[in-house]
């Protein structure tokens, strides 16, 4: 028996979906705002969804794949009353399972629905085995992240041409170089093609190889990164960027695995895995004819789109700690810690630049560090801490003064002078100051001075007129 969730406005619609869940035997239950329907599918479990389109509160063909990735993983099928050729298209590569136009009969729904659930249990009765994946570099268990682990385990247990899509700096090439880690292919060689970095009088050559003499400066004969990967694995990064005319030559050598280097008189063999990856849309580069829709066909018998690193926030803590872990490990210093606000101000940064620029981020706040044992926001480039304040200050409601005085309450006693408000108010932010200091440097009484810029007479004036200890640290009296 399955579960079913009707997610739709219509009341009337809901009943009879409902009625013929049930004469199928199963449970079924309906929600009428996405609100509603997601609450539902994060607490419960269901095999199956039936979603509207158009919502009270949004747009259902917006939030398939949020639907697709929740605990149960439910298979999702559009009903609408607005037929449309594009929701078509969104809705299939979103992952739906299928599209039903309004008004539809029941045994519709009947035969959509016991397709679904005849594909859910056959895959129930695969036992698949188990397996630890190698994922040296990639950092993540958010749940868009253990979606793409899916299809890298299901790329490593096969042969097939793979194709890995993505923004740059998601880590494409990181991918790529776990699925050959993870593959048969493992011992032999993973070749690098950048596309984007092939000088275009020498693509061939590069590519294919040469005999000596082929044209002026082969001075011998050379190998082709193709021929290099025999056995192993060839991962051409960047794919949109190969000419249109090397397209031509290279859909042969996929098709016969074998191609004749520039000059030569034999045909060579050459048995490889391809792995490609672009951060290009190549559908729309085939429509104004800068890539061949053959040679795309070849490529992505397995597809997997990584998602910018602003779609999964909840990974960036780990990330960051993993990376800082590594520099400091590679710099033989102590773990460092993070202060809280640090990662407030990372997790609101929207990372155009993804996981490399992360990274770089990482290295620059440990470059500012130096010897310091915490990373603090100071460490961050301006231009993001700039973003995140400028945020924070916009949120604040501002109201004319008037209407401000108008809302206050009289203060119960007279205020100080100005003179002794300021006074006050400094020297408690002062007292914090030191209290700060003290605590960061753990009583290191030479740390203290250099990062405040004060002399040691000075500073120890100051800690004695505010009643700051630099007592009771760990190792404190020996340390200065």
């Amino acid at each position: 028996m399955a579960n079913i969730l009707i997610i739709d406005d219509d009341k009337a619609l809901c009943s009879m979906l409902s009625r013929t869940v049930k004469r199928l035997g199963h449970d079924s239950g309906f929600a009428l705002t996405l609100k509603d329907g997601l609450s539902a599918l994060h607490s419960g479990r269901f095999d199956v969804v039936f979603l509207d389109v158009e919502l009270p509160d949004g747009d259902g063909l917006k939030v398939l794949p949020e639907i697709r990735q929740t605990p149960s993983s439910p298979e999702v099928v559009i009903i609408t009353g607005f037929g449309d050729p594009d929701g078509v298209e969104i809705a299939i590569k979103s992952g739906a399972w299928d599209y039903l136009e309004k008004p539809f009969m029941p045994t519709e729904v009947s035969l959509c629905l016991q397709r679904i659930l005849q594909y859910r249990e056959a895959i129930l009765k695969v036992q698949k085995p188990v397996r630890v994946l190698k994922l040296d570099g990639i950092i993540g268990n958010s749940q868009k992240m253990k979606h793409c682990y899916d299809g890298l385990a299901q790329a490593a247990a096969s042969d097939v041409n793979v194709i890995i899509t993505g923004e740059t700096g998601t880590g494409k090439e990181l991918f790529a170089r776990s699925i050959h880690a993870n593959s048969i292919y493992a011992k032999k060689n993973f070749v690098v093609v950048d596309c984007a970095a092939l000088p275009p009088t020498l693509v061939e050559s590069m590519l294919f190889g040469h005999e000596k003499g082929a044209f002026t400066g082969a001075e011998k004969s050379q190998d082709g990164l193709i021929k290099q990967a025999d056995g192993g694995t060839l991962f051409l990064d960047e794919v949109g960027e190969l000419p249109l005319a090397v397209q031509k030559s290279f859909l042969r050598v996929l098709q016969e695995r074998c191609f004749r280097p520039i000059g030569g008189k034999n045909e060579v063999k050459s048995h490889f895995r391809l792995i490609s990856a672009t951060h290009r849309d190549l559908d729309q580069m085939i429509e104004k004819g800068q890539f061949r829709e053959d040679l795309l066909y070849r490529l992505r018998s397995v597809v997997i789109k990584l998602p910018p690193l602003k779609e999964r926030k909840e990974d960036i803590r780990e990330m960051v700690m993993y990376f800082m872990n590594r520099l400091c490990e590679n710099h033989g210093m102590g773990l460092k810690g993070f202060s809280p606000d640090f990662f407030d101000i990372i997790s609101s940064y929207d990372w155009p630049g993804n996981v490399r620029e992360l990274n770089n981020v990482t290295e620059r706040a440990f470059a500012e560090a130096k010897i310091e044992p915490v990373i603090f926001p100071k460490h961050l480039p301006n231009h993001i801490r700039i973003r995140f304040k400028r945020a924070s200050v916009g949120e604040k409601k501002s109201f004319p003064a008037t209407e401000s005085r108008q809302k206050q309450p009289i203060p119960s006693k007279i205020p100080p002078s100005y003179r002794d408000f300021r006074e006050s108010v400094i020297s408690d932010a002062e007292k914090r100051y030191f209290e700060d200091l003290i605590a960061h440097t753990q009583g290191n009484i030479k740390d203290a001075c250099r990062i405040s810029g004060l002399g040691r007479s000075r500073l120890y004036t100051l800690l004695n007129k505010y009643g700051v200890s630099r007592t009771g640290w760990p190792k404190a009296d020996s340390r200065f």
